[in-house]
C-alpha cells in the first residue's frame, strides 16, 4: 500500500454518524485511466449516501457522437454544437446513473473500442471542454451531495471541493485491468498495445492545455498499484468521514 500527500496525522477511526443528509459536499477524484476511479467514486458515494458523476462518461458519449454522426474533429464548431444539442444528461434513478443523448440511453455504446481510441483527443478539444465544466457545474447545483471523478475535477471544474483525492497507479497495472474490463464486454486484447494506448493518453491528458490531468495541490494521492478495490474505497472513505467531522466540529452542522 502507497499513500502520498496525505496528513501523516491523521487517525482513521470511523466516525458514528453518516454525512449528515443537510450539509452539502463535493468529492473530486481524479486519475488517469485504470486507476479505478469510476468503480470507486460510485462505490464511495454508495456508502456515503451521495450522488455519483462519472464525468469520463461525458466525454466519451461525445467522442461516439463525432464517430457515430462521421463529424469531422477539426469542424470544431460543428461537432460542439451537436454535442450540445444532445443535452448530454444523466438519468439518477438509475444504478449507476445512464447517460443519455438526445434523451437515448448511450451507456452500452460508450465503452466501446473505437470510443475508448478517440475520447482522448476528444477532450482535448478546448471549446468542448469549456461546454463541460458548465455542465458538470449545473449538475452539481442540482445535486450539491456530489462524488465526482475525471481528470481536472478537483483542479478545474470544483476547484473549491470539500474533499479532493488523485489515485495513480503504475502503467503495466493500469493496462492488465483496462484489458480485464474490456475481455469480460467480450473484446479481443493486446496487452502491450494496449499499455502503450495508455501512456499515450496520459501524454496526451497530462499536456493539453484545457483541464490537464494533474494533481492538484490539495489532493490525497493514493497508489492504488497494490490495492484492491475494498482496500480502496475503505480508505478514501476514512478520509472523508475525518473531513466531514471537521467541518461539523467548525459549525458546519
Amino acid at each position: 500500500m502507497t499513500l502520498t500527500d496525505a496528513p501523516t496525522t491523521l487517525q482513521f477511526t470511523r466516525t458514528p454518524f453518516p454525512v449528515p443528509t443537510h450539509l452539502p459536499v463535493i468529492i473530486t477524484i481524479d486519475g488517469p485511466a485504470g486507476t479505478g476511479k469510476s468503480t470507486v467514486a460510485r462505490i464511495l458515494a454508495s456508502r456515503l449516501g451521495l450522488d455519483f458523476l462519472d464525468t469520463g462518461a461525458m466525454y466519451r458519449c461525445a467522442a461516439a457522437i463525432m464517430i457515430d454522426r462521421k463529424i469531422d474533429p477539426n469542424e470544431v464548431g460543428d461537432f460542439v454544437s451537436t454535442v450540445v444539442g444532445a443535452d448530454l444528461h444523466f438519468d439518477w434513478t438509475a444504478d449507476p446513473p445512464t447517460i443519455l443523448a438526445w434523451d437515448s440511453p448511450m451507456d452500452h455504446r460508450i465503452r466501446q473500442a473505437d470510443v475508448t481510441a478517440a475520447v482522448s483527443m476528444v477532450s482535448a478539444i478546448g471549446e468542448l471542454r469549456q461546454h463541460m465544466v458548465r455542465k458538470q457545474r449545473i449538475i452539481a447545483a442540482q445535486h450539491p451531495r456530489l462524488v465526482t471523478e475525471g481528470r481536472d475535477q478537483g483542479s478545474v471544474v470544483f476547484p473549491d471541493a470539500e474533499v479532493k483525492f488523485y489515485l495513480d497507479a503504475d502503467p503495466g497495472v493500469r493496462a492488465r485491468r483496462r484489458a480485464d474490463q474490456m475481455r469480460s464486454g467480450g473484446d479481443s486484447v493486446d496487452l502491450g498495445d494496449l499499455e502503450s494506448q495508455i501512456l499515450e493518453r496520459d501524454r496526451i491528458d497530462s499536456t493539453r492545455s484545457d483541464g490537464p490531468l494533474i494533481c492538484p495541490h490539495d489532493a490525497i494521492r493514493i497508489d492504488t498499484s497494490d490495492l484492491d478495490l475494498d482496500s480502496v474505497v475503505t480508505l478514501l472513505e476514512r478520509h472523508v468521514r475525518v473531513k466531514i467531522g471537521s467541518l461539523i466540529s467548525d459549525g458546519g452542522e
